[in-house]
């Protein structure tokens, strides 16, 4: 198999995989996110989350 083919096909997994996670989580703001968000401890929060957080599900 050429390098090129190996190449291609090396980015479509890369794309396809990186399509299926993404697929996996839920969007910011759902009732879902919330949920998970509240299982999820604090300190592992990034500070983004946590102003997504108070922003969708407190307020």
């Amino acid at each position: 198999m050429p390098t090129f083919m190996k190449s291609l096909v090396s980015v479509l997994g890369f794309v396809a995989f990186s399509l299926m996670v993404s697929g996996c989580s839920p969007e910011v703001g759902s009732k879902e996110w919330c949920d998970a968000m509240k299982e999820k401890p604090k300190g592992d929060w990034s500070a983004n989350e946590a102003a997504d957080f108070a922003k969708h599900c407190v307020l």
